[in-house]
């Protein structure tokens, strides 16, 4: 059973709720203290038995771990979690099998990886999530993150998105022992 990291403790506060939407499951509302936020879910909705390439979001709670954005399309968000700009050969290994599944590798990389490194601007900021990563296990999904929004919210490929001005209100609202709760 997937097991993810808890927030500090006194931390409850600093918990993303994510909730489907009643009758529209790629869609969801997520809730940081009083304000909600609406976003984008994964192409097939939530699960609770994530697999590789499924399209779902992965239900449960995950830590933040980390921040990446675009400082040549963006200005650095603000924030108390661990932030550093992306690079342009960043990418995330989805390789099922590979030593380095779920993990960040180098582009171009030999197996199949997505870049992270984007022409598009979903992971202008992007937060990787501890779904799958301290304790990882082949084939459970990878490359599940916390990013920006299509426009429309269409669905993810399991992450959950929201648009640049709610991510930047969440981020600054965030401390250290945060997590992510999708429900």
């Amino acid at each position: 059973m997937q097991k993810s990291l808890r927030p500090a403790p006194g931390a409850s506060s600093q918990t993303l709720f994510v909730h489907v939407r009643p009758g529209a499951p790629t869609k969801g509302i997520l809730r940081l203290g009083d304000r909600r936020f609406p976003c984008a879910l994964g192409r097939s909705g939530v699960t609770h038995a994530k697999r590789e390439g499924d399209g779902a979001t992965p239900a449960g709670r995950y830590a933040i771990v980390d921040i990446r954005y675009r400082a040549d399309r963006i200005r650095r968000p603000a924030t108390r979690l661990p932030l550093r700009p992306s690079r342009p050969l960043d990418g995330w290994c989805d390789a099922v099998g590979d030593r380095n599944y779920n993990r960040p590798v180098r582009m171009p990389y030999p197996k199949s990886a997505e870049t992270m490194w984007r022409a598009d601007p979903l992971y202008d900021v992007v937060v990787i999530l501890d779904w799958n990563l301290s304790r990882r296990s082949q084939g459970r999904g990878s490359a599940i993150f916390f990013h920006l929004a299509r426009p429309g919210f269409l669905p993810t490929e399991g992450c959950v998105a929201v648009r640049l001005a709610d991510m930047r209100h969440i981020l600054r609202r965030l401390k250290p022992g945060a997590a992510i709760e999708v429900r």
